[in-house]
């Protein structure tokens, strides 16, 4: 872990930091990057719905093109399946000896984009949402974030990256050294195996479990999906270990002989599938065919999980999400 006091700031004074992008990282880094007193600009198209957003926090907005010229560092957060075609907007504008800034690995890793020879190629890649990176940084904390570089034109590139990584409020947390391949396969691997692929859909199987035989949704909902963020807080707290300790013998116990039942040998297998696809590219490439296509999947998923049994039940439960 590199922390603050170990971090110089130097690399970023009196520099210009462009940030492609106002999404979720984004607004999220731009604006951390300003409160630290680093100067900072946003490049996004006219026709962006976020320029007005930007603009409310009086932050400089311009095209992405005019963004990058004569910016020291430009970062492009925008979504993964577009950064090629970003980069290839900016890349004319970009200053001889620039660096080139990313927040995952994906679109350097899997070639989408080949950055000019002179530029630097860095990556400060927070582990959470923009919101909570925002958030932490207003509190006076930090987020854990990966660090590396792919590319030093110049032989500065780390320190850089690190002012970076401090800017923004990682450094409070600290930054783990790591490398384009490592944080994308790690990334990609979680998101469809773990936290957003395999626990959702535990969720929605158990939900589904209860309903069919016979019980009320909005039972199932509360047991099934409510007191996921109970175990989330008692491990963020206490760790795996802590957190079994924490809750009763006859959880403790039910876990113990339920959980392996769940996650055997063929989920690990499952698991493993999943890895090799991601690191050979096979996910890399189903997102530039999704993109192309205009997302036929992902809106036919957002309306089907939209208009399900248990998004019904939770707006009984909580109100419209």
């Amino acid at each position: 872990m590199i922390r603050d006091p170990d971090i110089d700031l130097t690399p970023l004074r009196g520099q210009t930091v462009a940030i492609v992008g106002f999404g979720n990282q984004g607004r999220a880094q731009a604006l951390n990057l300003r409160d630290t007193g680093i100067s900072v600009r946003i490049g996004l198209r006219e026709s962006s719905a976020r320029r007005i957003e930007a603009q409310s926090y009086d932050l400089a907005v311009m095209p992405p093109a005019e963004a990058a010229a004569g910016a020291n560092l430009i970062m492009l957060l925008a979504p993964d399946e577009q950064l090629a075609a970003v980069y290839d907007q900016v890349e004319p504008a970009l200053m001889p000896g620039a660096a080139l800034g990313f927040s995952h690995g994906l679109a350097i890793h899997f070639g989408l984009i080949r950055p000019r020879p002179d530029l630097a190629v860095i990556m400060v890649a927070p582990k959470g949402p923009g919101s909570a990176l925002r958030s932490l940084y207003e509190a006076g904390r930090g987020m854990v974030a990966l660090a590396a570089v792919a590319h030093d034109s110049s032989g500065t590139a780390w320190p850089l990256t690190l002012a970076y990584a401090s800017a923004i409020g990682c450094g409070r947390a600290g930054v783990i050294a790591s490398s384009f391949e490592e944080e994308c396969v790690a990334d990609l691997f979680n998101e469809q195996a773990v936290v957003w692929g395999g626990v959702p859909a535990l969720l929605q199987a158990g939900f589904e479990t209860l309903v069919g035989a016979g019980y009320k949704p909005e039972v199932a909902y509360l047991e099934c999906v409510s007191e996921l963020k109970l175990i989330a807080e008692l491990i963020e707290a206490r760790g795996m270990a802590g957190m079994a300790e924490a809750i009763s013998n006859t959880a403790e116990l039910g876990a113990l002989l339920g959980g392996p039942r769940i996650v055997d040998e063929s989920v690990h297998a499952r698991m493993r599938t999943i890895l090799r696809e991601v690191r050979d590219g096979v996910f890399a490439e189903a997102l530039g065919e999704e993109a192309a296509a205009d997302y036929p999947r992902l809106r036919q998923a957002r309306l089907k999980a939209r208009s399900g049994v248990l998004e019904r039940t939770r707006e009984r439960l909580l109100g419209p999400g």
